[in-house]
């Protein structure tokens, strides 16, 4: 998410200003006392491209944003990127870099059991001893979720808003039509209405596997996602278990499609489609992350010049509950090597923790001064970058290189125009007070793997069981009235295994994320 704001602003902005008001931090002058001498180490980070501003540069070491991150923090980077599929054969070799960044929590398939054999080290008393800022800062969920056993492996690029999500409406549309911005589920349909009375092809816009179209489900608090399990009569059960409001969500969303609020091929609607629609001006009403609010009104203007998106509070379901699932509060994480020593871990500790600082913050938004960015009478003058490659780079210093700080967007940067401030006043104070926490587990549970038509192997994704039987009941082709049949064939069919591996886990607080509000 992080490395995609680059990209929104470029198309808005061409140079802006912000005051400049950051000051040295104690955590970076304990990085570079006077007279020390850099500390070396290896550190590699983790992508899901095989292409980038990295692959540019034999060797990394070199880079100038790398150099001047050495410089800033009296460290002698040797930096390496690797393909996230291909972490799991590094692992098991014998030449493991000193820091290891990676896209999984400690228990993850991608840290393929590393963690568990002892190949990193506990950080608990390096945190306590070397950083301040992270133990500041760092959610709670966070360190649970980087934790194995009750103690601390990953130094977290973590989330304070973990409900990102948001709904999104054409505010010239609902001022047209005279309303106001839905705070019910039937207010929200009648607000649909109306749209698909104006001639708005898409007035809710709904994607295949409900993906961002989820928002229903979150009213009834119903959303059959990885870490959406809850306690009930002392076991612990998925959330499409209540039987009452998921068929209320189910005829909200059969009565959407039958009365043409959503597109009759939903089911088959792309990613890419959804996203061009979007653009395209063809949408009144959707769902996506909040920091999309900046390409969403730039993008939407070129093909519908008067119209305004804003983002709205999430309509409520009769318990009051609305909005999305919350994420696993951590973007990626970083795993020292057990066999650094000890004042070597211990500077890499603080290492990360500067990052949570002004100093770095500036560097990592806006670069090097007389380079990307001027100072003139105290404030910062920062030209956005305009080509391919001038976002590449961005993305590759504010994006890759920063570790260990807030992902949910980049704020400093997001202050320097309206649309941003606008992005970071709904994510404060809409996406913030929304959302749906619950019980996950961290591993997963061993029954997922045995019975994967029955497990949500991603967080956003429901069992391809359960979605089946969402879909065929949105289209008629079931009746919604058997969906306690529907819970029983779950239970029958290996569901029973799972819902008793959960209860255990959850008694005996092993491997429990509890997901929950800020």
């Amino acid at each position: 998410m992080k490395r995609t704001v680059g990209a929104f602003l470029t198309i808005a902005l061409t140079t802006v200003s912000t005051v400049g008001c950051f000051n040295d931090d104690k955590a970076a002058k304990q990085l570079a006392p006077e007279g020390s001498k850099p500390t070396k180490f290896s550190i590699s980070y983790t992508t899901t491209s095989s292409s980038g501003y990295y692959s540019r540069f034999s060797d990394l070491s070199q880079e100038k944003w790398v150099l001047k991150l050495g410089e800033l923090t009296n460290t002698s980077l040797e930096v390496k990127v690797i393909e996230e599929s291909k972490l799991p054969v590094m692992l098991a070799g014998s030449s493991i870099p000193d820091v290891i960044g990676s896209n999984g929590t400690p228990t993850s398939t991608t840290m393929s059991s590393s963690v568990e054999a002892g190949v990193f080290m506990q950080l608990d008393e390096l945190l306590k001893q070397y950083a301040p800022n992270l133990l500041k800062h760092v959610p709670k969920a966070a360190w649970e979720a980087v934790s194995y056993n009750g103690k601390i492996y990953g130094i977290p690029n973590y989330l304070t808003v973990p409900s990102r999500r948001a709904t999104f409406i054409r505010t010239d549309l609902l001022e047209k039509a005279d309303l106001k911005p839905p705070q019910t589920v039937d207010e929200f349909l009648d607000v649909l209405r109306a749209f698909k009375n104006m001639g708005i092809e898409h007035p809710y816009l709904m994607r295949e596997n409900l993906k961002y179209a989820d928002l229903i489900l979150g009213a009834y608090d119903v959303l059959p996602y990885r870490d959406q399990f809850e306690v009930v009569n002392g076991e612990v059960l998925p959330k499409f278990f209540d039987v009452e409001h998921m068929e209320k969500a189910l005829q909200t969303y059969k009565t959407m499609l039958d009365e043409g609020l959503i597109a009759k091929d939903f089911a088959a609607i792309s990613s890419a489609d959804f996203l061009s629609f979007i653009r395209s001006g063809k949408a009144g009403m959707w769902s996506s992350n909040a920091i999309g609010l900046i390409d969403f009104r730039t993008s939407i203007k070129q093909a519908a010049p008067s119209a305004k998106v804003d983002i709205i509070p999430s309509p409520k379901g009769p318990e009051g509950t609305s909005g999305y699932f919350y994420y696993t509060p951590v973007i990626s994480a970083f795993y020292i090597n057990k066999n650094v020593k000890p004042e070597t871990a211990a500077r890499i500790v603080q290492f990360f923790d500067w990052m949570q600082t002004p100093e770095a913050e500036k560097f990592f938004t806006f670069g090097i001064e007389g380079d990307t960015y001027t100072v003139e009478n105290g404030r910062i003058h920062y030209k956005l970058p305009q080509t391919k490659e001038a976002v590449e780079e961005e993305g590759w210093r504010s994006g890759m290189l920063w570790g260990a700080h807030d992902a949910t967007a980049n704020r400093l940067r997001l202050q320097l125009d309206q649309n941003g401030r606008d992005t970071l006043n709904a994510l404060d104070n809409i996406v913030m007070k929304e959302g749906l926490p619950g019980i996950g587990f961290n591993p997963d549970l061993i029954s997922f793997s045995k019975f994967q038509d029955l497990a949500p192997m991603t967080q956003d994704g429901a069992p391809k069981f359960i979605m089946d039987h969402i879909i065929k009941m949105i289209y008629g082709k079931e009746p919604i009235s058997d969906w306690p049949k529907v819970i029983e064939e779950y239970r029958q069919t290996g569901g029973d295994e799972i819902i008793k591996e959960a209860t255990e886990r959850y008694n005996r607080q092993e491997g429990i994320v509890n997901l929950y509000k800020p």
